[in-house]
Formats: C-alpha cells, structure tokens, sequence
C-alpha cells in the first residue's frame, strides 16, 4: 500500500482539525497483526456500542436501503490501506481520496449517518472511538437490523491521516472484473475464494445505479431474458445512468439468502454477481449458500470479522515517515558499509545481483518491506522460505547475513535488516550496470514470517496477465511499474521447472530459442537445471529483456504475457526502444515499492540476527 501517514482517533470523520499525536498500522510486536478486542471500550466508553447501535437503526428504519450503504462503506474501507476509515476523509485541493476513486465517485454514500453517529458517541466519550471502529461496529448493525446474521466486531481501530484516490482504484473491484480477477483481488486481502462469494451474499440488499450493469442487460448472454427486460425499462441504452435497480427483486429490503437462488437463475444484476455462478470454481458455493441461508449467515458472519482484520492501525506507533537520512547521525558508515560487502559478493558471483534484488521484492510483496522473507522457519511456523515460490530458488541470505554482520560491528543494534535489503537492492543494480535511486530508511523488522501469506501474495509462475495486473495492483503498482520491475529479469536466470512449461507447451515462443532451452530443460528430469532470463546479456542490467519478448524470447511464462497481444504491449515496446526511459522508471517503481507497507517507529525490531526475532 506504500508509505501512509496516520492520525489518532477522530473528533470529526472527515476533519484533521484536532489531532494531536500519530499512529501507525502496526502494532508493537509485528507488522498489522492488531490486537483488537470486542472489550476493548467496555472501560473507556461502556456506552459506545449502545449509542451505536440506536444510532444505525434509526437510519435504517428511515431509508431502509441505508444498511446495504453502511455494510459497503465499511467494505470498501477495508479493501483499501486497511480497515482504517481512510474512506470517509474527504479530497482536500491538494490530495484526492478515496471517495473520488471511480468504484466510489456518485456511488458510495452513508456519510452523513456515520458523522451522525460519530457526533453521538463523541457526546458521550470524546476523542475515544476510532471511525475505523464506528465503521465496522455500523456494519454490524445494518445486518442485523435488516434481518441478516450478527457477530462479535473486534475493537481498537484507529483512523488513517491520508487517503488516496489511486489506491482506492487499484484495490477495488472494477464492474467488468471476471471471476479470476475477483479472486486475485480477494486473495490479495488474505480472503479466499468462498469468503469471497459470502461477503458478495450482501448484495441480497442495496440497489445498483444503471451505469453500473448497463452492460450486462444489453450484452451479456449469461442473463435471463426476461429479467434482462425488466431492467432495461428502468435503464435505457443511451441515457438514465444514476437510475437505481434493486441488486435482488424478490426480497430488496430482507437480509436473506435470496441473492444466491438469483445467480443460479442467471439474475444476477452486476456482471461480478453472474460471474461467481457462471461454470466456474465459486458455482458450487453459491449452490450451498442458496440451499442452506444458516450456512451463508454463519460464513458472512466469519469473512465480516476477518475482513475487519485487514491491516487496521492499532497501538500508539509512530509515523510512517521514511527518510534517506535516517541513519546519518545514528549510523553514518552504514550506506557505505552496506554498498561495499554488495561489491564483494558480486564481484565474487556475478548472478548474486538479481538473487538480491528478487529477496527484496520477495520481503516487500508479502506483509510489506519488513524482512520477514529473511526469518528461517520454526518447528511450529513455516516462514516465507517454505512458500513454493521461494523454495529452493530464492537466494542470497549468506550475503544479507554477512552485511548484517559488518553493519552490527560499526552501529550494533541500529539498522535493521529490511533497510539493508532494500539498500542491497539499489546497490546491486549499480554493481551490474543498472540503475541507482534514493533509499528511503527507518524501517523495523517483523517478528514473524507466514509460508501462506507468502503464497497468496507472490506471482505463481502461470499466472496470466490479468493475475499479475491485479497483484501488483493490490500493492499500489500500476501496469506500467509492474512491467519496470519485470525488466530485473534482464539479469539472473530461473530453474527448469519454472519455465518447462512454457518451452514445450506454449505456442508464442520462438522455436529456436525454445530448442535452446531444451538441451538444459529435458521433459522428465533435470528440474533444478538453470538457464539464463535473458541469453544476450544475462549479467548486465540492461533493456535487452525487452527485445526478448518482443522476439518471443521471454523464458518464463509471466515474462511473456507483458507482451502478447495485451495491455502492456505499449510498455514492452517502449522500454526496449528507450534504455533511459526504463531505467527512470524502474528507480522510481523500486521507490514506490520500498513504501509498502513499512514497520516503523516502535513497531517491529531491529534484529540481531536477520534470520531470527530477538
């Protein structure tokens, strides 16, 4: 999600008129593993819930499509930076937030109710309850005051100081996703496919605006034709783009189990309905939700509490402001400590260079920049070693020891090992002739590290290129970055069973370079055989990965879908005319993704020893 500034709890949910002290989304032991309780204001403000609680039914009893509202906000929230109440803040004439994100522009309201109920409670306890809290304690309520399941809401949220209109974009479903995008992107928020399809159940309430499904009655084919009748009257071809349509016409106002039994019948309303009910791997829990509405209640219920999970701020941490001269007062021979022992084991091994810079997209990718990718497994917990997409391949860790070493003998306990990754990074591009840029540092490192964490948040090797789109996307990188950080794959090389196959299998490659590839990769044998990502100039970091591709000389299958016909196909060729261009372009996307999700202030650790938590 990148680098994020953060504020306490709120007077006003829209305002930054009043705070005092910062937070950030970690708490102390590790990173965004919050210590939320449902008892968490039961001393502070005992009346909090109740005053809640009134408060949203009211609302509802006065515009009983308000609850569909309420329960989206507190989604669309969530999905983006974390459970944070960035959603409410509004644009400022610098700064668009999230509320101008297009999923959201004209669409997404319930704001007024929320300030409403956030005046209440301040009535009764100022300064003490978060947005972030009001939001999901809202949701709650609206379910249940429809006729739909409650749950236990776990508490200590706080609120966010920024928002952002781009990530909002980037990390919310768009109208014409289909059903492997939707996946992604729930995957991507540590949700899986049958959570996926509960928390979509909300829409057996709520109403959609034309524009939204405009498509669908007029183009799709997977649609009732009497259905689809219906909804034109009320949605035109041309024109009518705000008119709203109920998401279920049997039950629009009742919590119920009826949205299901509408996507078997091919009613679904949105193009993202139909799409989980559509012969596809979901149909089968939409048949079980439409048969058995405890089931569905009970599975809502679960995905509500583990989607309020998502990466809340919690604590009293400080802010997430990384600086390049973080060290140059505390550690000033760090940099260049750091920079010659990366020389050395180049200089030693010259494929080193790509292995560190891999371990620190690796780190970044999974539970953002915080070293947990270093962190050895232990007997009761797989770390991110043990992901499949990292065992066996994923290299480098000797040097990052030894860096580690000659950096603790200089400033003992000051640097941390995710800062030395993403330094290590930035140098081993320059030692092979790539790109330099700016470190940003003052991050801490985790405490834990999770094998399935790693393995739904990193590329698998048949990804397509949707799949890929939306992972960089649900870590606030654009197409465009994803390809610059592709174009590392100019150096290193990758082991048979990763592209075999592709060289015997797939038809967009040249049949040369396929042969070539054979003579190391045979059919049945030989998995850890290594070849070269790039046969021109495999140990200089240059653009040749480019004109590879556009050869049809990509090794890996994730190489070669940046240039098959698709979206990306303009940034492939662009980078290969254009040396300057990519190397601009890939410091910067370096930049961008050292922010993710950073540990700082008195979150984390420094580690003494990369590969275990003091």
């Amino acid at each position: 999600m990148g680098l994020i500034v953060l504020r306490p709890t709120r007077a006003t949910c829209v305002s930054l008129a009043c705070f005092v002290v910062t937070i950030l989304c970690l708490v102390s032991n590790g990173p965004c593993r919050a210590q939320l309780s449902s008892t968490f204001y039961d001393k502070k403000c005992s009346t909090a819930l109740g005053t809640i609680q009134t408060a949203v039914r009211t609302a509802v009893s006065s515009e009983r499509r308000m609850a569909a509202s309420l329960m989206r906000v507190h989604f669309h929230d969530c999905f983006v930076q974390g459970c944070d109440a960035s959603v409410l803040l509004d644009d400022t004439s610098s700064s668009p937030g999230e509320k101008s994100a297009f999923q959201n522009l004209g669409s997404l309201r319930g704001f007024e109710v929320i300030d409403s109920v956030k005046s209440k409670v301040e009535d009764v306890c100022p300064g003490v309850v978060s947005c972030a809290d009001l939001l999901a304690v809202v949701a709650r309520d609206a379910s249940v005051a429809v006729g739909g399941p409650t749950w236990t809401v776990k508490l200590g949220r706080r609120d966010s100081m920024s928002a952002s209109q781009s990530l909002a974009e980037s990390n919310l479903p768009r109208a014409t996703d289909d059903l492997d995008d939707l996946i992604s992107l729930f995957r991507s928020k540590g949700l899986n496919s049958k959570e996926m399809v509960a928390l979509s159940g909300s829409h057996t309430i709520g109403q959609a605006q034309c524009i939204t499904f405009r498509p669908r009655i007029y183009n799709e084919t997977n649609i009732d034709d009497g259905f689809a009748s219906t909804r034109r009257r009320r949605c035109s071809f041309t024109d009518g783009d705000s008119n709203l349509a109920p998401l279920d016409l049997v039950t629009p106002n009742s919590f119920d189990s009826n949205y299901f039994k509408n996507l078997i019948q091919k009613k679904g309303l949105l193009t993202t309905d139909q799409a989980l009910f559509n012969g596809g791997s979901t149909d089968d829990f939409v048949t079980e939700y439409s048969e058995d509405r405890s089931a569905f209640y009970r599975d809502f219920a679960l995905a509500m509490i583990k989607m309020g999970d998502i990466d809340p701020l919690t604590g009293s941490s400080g802010q997430a402001q990384l600086s390049s001269t973080f060290y140059d007062k505390t550690c000033p021979r760090a940099l260049s400590t750091i920079r010659a022992d990366v020389r050395r084991a180049i200089s030693r091994e010259h494929r080193m260079a790509a292995s560190l810079m891999r371990l620190h997209f690796h780190d970044c990718f999974v539970q953002g920049c915080d070293a947990s990718v270093l962190l050895d497994d232990t007997s009761s917990s797989p770390g991110e070693k043990s992901a499949f997409q990292n065992l066996g391949s994923l290299r480098g860790f000797e040097v990052i020891d030894s860096v580690k070493s000659r950096v603790q003998e200089v400033c003992p306990g000051v640097v941390s090992c995710a800062d030395i990754l993403a330094v290590a990074a930035r140098d081993a591009s320059v030692a092979v002739g790539g790109p330099t840029w700016t470190v940003k540092l003052g991050r801490r490192d985790s405490t834990s590290a999770s094998q399935s964490l790693a393995e739904s948040n990193l590329p698998g090797a048949t990804d397509d290129l949707n799949d890929l789109i939306s992972l960089f996307r649900s870590k606030g990188l654009n197409s465009k970055e994803m390809v610059a950080l592709s174009g590392s794959h100019t150096i290193g090389q990758a082991q048979c069973v990763t592209f075999r196959q592709r060289i015997y299998n797939e038809t967009n490659i040249d049949a040369g370079f396929a042969r070539t590839r054979k003579r190391r990769c045979p059919f049945n044998n030989g998995d850890s055989n290594l070849a070269a990502l790039d046969l021109v100039t495999p140990n200089s970091f240059d653009n040749n990965y480019f004109k590879n591709l556009i050869q049809k000389k990509g090794l890996l299958t994730t190489d070669q879908v940046l240039f098959n016909g698709g979206s990306t196909d303009g940034f492939v060729t662009e980078y290969s005319k254009d040396r300057s261009a990519f190397y601009r372009d890939f410091a910067l996307a370096m930049i961008k993704m050292g922010d993710i999700d950073p540990l700082t202030g008195s979150s984390g650790q420094i580690r003494r020893n990369c590969r275990v938590a003091n």
